[in-house]
């Protein structure tokens, strides 16, 4: 960070833009962090893809089944990857609020612009608990803090009201949203002003910049799911609505709407209809595109031989390996 606990918030609204991904966690065939692999995936999305931040040991990343140390491990390796060519946010959360101080510090120390903390999932807080957590958090801690509010992936969910009132503590400066569109524009109505509001959603991510000002799509696995290399559309639609052109922009999201079929089957539709979070979807689409993901951690489960041929059958189809790109669209005039 390279800011003070009272410009957290400017620093927020200066350095969220563009496209930041939710990475995940690559373990190696013994159940060991995969550095190697990470280092070369944090490669592919800053030297290929352009991504402008990166989420790591958040939901995607599995931080539920990571350790404290291998939590720390992936934080320095994703920080020392980053140096120059992007930014980072360390998920940082855990429902002891000293385990989270700890960690928070930990990515504070070693170099993570942000960090974000998921609310205390357990137990079952008040809204007036849930604050004084967050005001116990953030008091002990530099480094300005997002809030992570998903409502798939913790047991409170913040209300507008109580969110507009977490955002007034000095050093909190940005929420990720993982809720309804209404409930987004009821946040971003209370305290649009005070910090940074984001949704996940690619789907809704040009809707978003176009009807409430967002700025920057942080984050989702999408960055690095729909786009390769040689073809980046998503980077391309947001940087040409940073730049006002939405008309441009629109015509290159429509560039994307056969992958995001697939998306929806594989990443969406297990989260909304069954409760599962398709970290396994998300490895096996990885490893298909040449990056590392490896297997994931119990309790998940590991797609079946039949559905990972379905999911690399679907991939076939797109031919994402094969598309090329396009002259600067991002950057004309």
């Amino acid at each position: 960070m390279q800011y003070s606990k009272s410009e957290a918030k400017e620093a927020s609204f200066e350095q969220f833009r563009g496209v930041w991904a939710a990475i995940a966690t690559p373990f190696t065939p013994d159940d060991k962090i995969d550095e190697a692999g990470l280092r070369r995936n944090m490669r592919h999305m800053t030297d290929a893809l352009a991504i402008d931040g990166i989420f790591c040991t958040g939901t995607m990343g599995e931080f539920w089944a990571l350790t404290k140390e291998e939590r720390k491990r992936v934080v320095e390796i994703v920080v020392e990857e980053a140096q120059g060519k992007c930014k980072v946010i360390a998920h940082t959360g855990h429902h002891s609020p000293n385990e989270t101080i700890d960690l928070t510090r930990h990515a504070q120390d070693v170099g993570a612009d942000f960090a974000i903390v998921i609310n205390p999932y357990y137990p079952t807080a008040s809204e007036d608990a849930i604050y004084e957590w967050f005001k116990v958090v953030a008091s002990r801690v530099e480094i300005g803090i997002w809030m992570f509010d998903t409502a798939f992936a913790c047991g409170a969910h913040l209300s507008p009201q109580l969110t507009a009132r977490i955002a007034d503590i000095e050093n909190i400066c940005g929420i990720k949203i993982g809720r309804p569109i209404e409930h987004y524009a009821a946040v971003k109505k209370l305290c649009g002003d005070k910090i940074v509001i984001s949704h996940p959603s690619e789907t809704d991510c040009l809707k978003l910049m176009r009807e409430y000002g967002q700025r920057v799509h942080m984050s989702s696995a999408a960055p690095f799911l729909i786009q390769t290399a040689g073809w980046t559309p998503m980077r391309d639609y947001v940087e040409l609505a940073l730049q006002g052109k939405f008309v441009e922009a629109e015509k290159v999201s429509r560039e994307l709407q056969p992958v995001r079929e697939v998306h929806k089957k594989w990443m969406r539709e297990p989260w909304l209809k069954h409760k599962v979070i398709p970290i396994a979807q998300l490895k096996a689409w990885s490893d298909y595109l040449g990056l590392a993901g490896g297997h994931v951690r119990t309790p998940l489960l590991e797609l079946t031989v039949a559905e990972r041929e379905e999911l690399r059958s679907d991939l076939d189809r797109l031919a994402l390996k094969e598309r090329k790109g396009r002259p600067s669209l991002a950057s004309a005039a």
